[in-house]
């Protein structure tokens, strides 16, 4: 027969293997895949109710849901049976689909390794002037293009660039007179410039070579009929 020790060291082993255990972050990343489909459902739900402009108790009464339910839904924290996404399509005059779209939309993701990213032939390229792609991603409704660019003393200046969008630049090395429109920016190591491409720009003086930097192209793709 065990001991009254060694029973008590049982008891608590058992207690201990019964309580809840504190999640880890594989729980919360299981947690976050298993109701993704709870989350996207209820950030079209949010999405439409505000874009309608009624209050989580107005839609409650017109679906005839609770408003604490309908919380639960909207934070993705309970998953809504098929009457009430029903009930809720109907009290939005929306179809019940739209509540699955975020959940059925492709995310792009664009990955360069590092010392990697295709050269890109761009105006100023024949003048020494490197064009890294970075990656890019295209939506019908935005562009986006980031480029690692190099200066070199066998760069040479070159025609002002101008084009549609927005232009971030950040500088990671030597010294540069960038030039915007009618105003000349000193870059150094750390700098960053944010402007309206459609503005004449481009480096204007290499003070310190080689000079590398970060440039992320924005723009709108012209739209059909545009």
């Amino acid at each position: 027969m065990a001991s009254a020790a060694k029973q008590r060291k049982i008891r608590t082993i058992a207690k201990e293997a019964a309580a809840p255990r504190p999640p880890t972050w594989h729980d919360e990343l299981v947690g976050v895949q298993e109701n993704g489909l709870e989350i996207a459902i209820g950030q079209s739900v949010r999405e439409i109710r505000r874009q309608l402009d009624l209050t989580v108790t107005e839609l409650g009464k017109l679906a005839g849901i609770s408003p604490g339910m309908l919380s639960k839904i909207e934070n993705g924290a309970t998953s809504a049976s098929l009457a009430t996404l029903q009930s809720l399509s109907k009290a939005l005059n929306v179809p019940m689909t739209s509540f699955f779209r975020k959940y059925e939309e492709t995310r792009e993701a664009s990955f360069v390794p590092a010392g990697s990213g295709e050269t890109i032939e761009r105006r100023g390229s024949r003048a020494g002037h490197e064009y890294r792609l970075l990656g890019h991603l295209r939506r019908k409704s935005l562009h986006v293009e980031p480029y690692l660019i190099t200066l070199t003393e066998k760069s040479e200046n070159f025609p002002i660039f101008q084009h549609p969008g927005i232009e971030f630049l950040y500088m990671l090395e030597g010294e540069v007179d960038y030039r915007h429109g009618k105003r000349l920016y000193s870059l150094r190591p750390g700098d960053s410039l944010m402007f309206d491409s459609d503005a004449p720009h481009g480096p204007e003086v290499l003070r310190s070579l080689p000079a590398k930097y970060i440039s992320i192209v924005f723009h709108v793709p012209d739209q059909p009929g545009g």
